[in-house]
């Protein structure tokens, strides 16, 4: 069981910050702006917590084009980090329609969401990213052995190399694709949870 609490919390206090002009701005993910990753990170967000609460899973995520789509994205938030608080949330596998990973791989990748997709938010708006040493840990014990043999090949972009002893974040983000030292960034423009975590979807 991980605690996810920390990855929602260091997402709101990014998106808290963002003013309405930076919603149509470029992030390290080239297919996405601000806002598309925002109403992505929405739906990974509503999605997961159907998940842990064994609830129906979403339509779509939240439009960052809605008047207080700050709010509704913070409760969102708020709301992922409680439904995987209960033991329970991690147990079971095949909850998800067209997937048959366990629960407890998908609030890693959940995680993996969250820290990923907040630093590209972070990034292309100028704003500070940490998480706590266990929480970054957590992740990339996860994207070291899951990214390179995730089930859709084109999940992530290629790795980047770095220092082996380089930091815990940058390390995840250069396993999934990002390069962290540059001002070029890269990655692909899916995730599995859009791909898979959809009522229905296949």
């Amino acid at each position: 069981m991980i605690d996810l609490k920390p990855a929602c919390d260091q997402m709101i206090e990014v998106v808290s910050g963002i003013a309405k002009e930076q919603l149509s701005g470029p992030t390290p993910c080239t297919e996405y702006t601000v806002g598309d990753l925002i109403d992505h990170v929405d739906l990974v967000a509503q999605g997961a917590t159907a998940l842990a609460r064994g609830s129906e899973l979403p339509d779509t995520g939240y439009s960052h084009l809605e008047p207080d789509w700050q709010g509704t994205f913070v409760h969102h938030l708020q709301a992922l980090g409680e439904a995987w608080e209960d033991p329970a949330a991690w147990e079971g596998s095949g909850n998800v329609p067209g997937s048959d990973l366990s629960n407890l791989t998908w609030g890693k990748i959940t995680l993996t969401e969250l820290v990923v997709h907040g630093w590209d938010i972070a990034i292309a708006i100028g704003q500070p990213f940490d998480l706590p040493e266990h929480t970054l840990q957590a992740c990339f014990d996860h994207v070291a052995v899951f990214v390179p043999n995730a089930p859709l090949p084109d999940l992530w972009g290629p790795p980047v190399e770095v220092p082996p002893d380089a930091a815990l974040l940058v390390r995840i983000l250069a396993i999934t694709g990002r390069a962290p030292y540059r001002i070029s960034y890269g990655c692909q423009g899916g995730s599995l949870v859009s791909m898979v975590m959809l009522r229905g979807t296949t």
